[in-house]
């Protein structure tokens, strides 16, 4: 082999290294740019986890409430009815 045939498979694998480099290099920050994403579409979701808990918790709370003022509104009825009817 002559020195320039050498010469230009040495270019030839310098190029295609630096391709690879270049590819690798590419790669990492599109990992760590859907490493970053990812953390946030997380944080969203642990967000959105504890809205609806708290939902949950407060449509209990109003189960609650409402079956009261049920039982309250019953007993006033009760009352009403026992003020107002005709003794016997």
């Amino acid at each position: 082999m002559d020195t320039r045939e050498e010469g230009k498979n040495e270019k030839t694998f310098k190029s295609f290294g630096k391709r690879v480099d270049d590819f690798l290099l590419e790669l990492h920050e599109a990992g760590e740019k859907l490493q970053k994403e990812f953390e946030e579409k997380f944080e969203e979701l642990k967000e959105t986890g504890e809205k609806l808990k708290k939902e949950a918790e407060n449509k209990e709370r109003w189960k609650e409430v409402e079956s009261n003022l049920k039982k309250a509104a019953d007993e006033l009825s009760n009352a009403f009815k026992a003020a107002f009817r005709e003794r016997k």
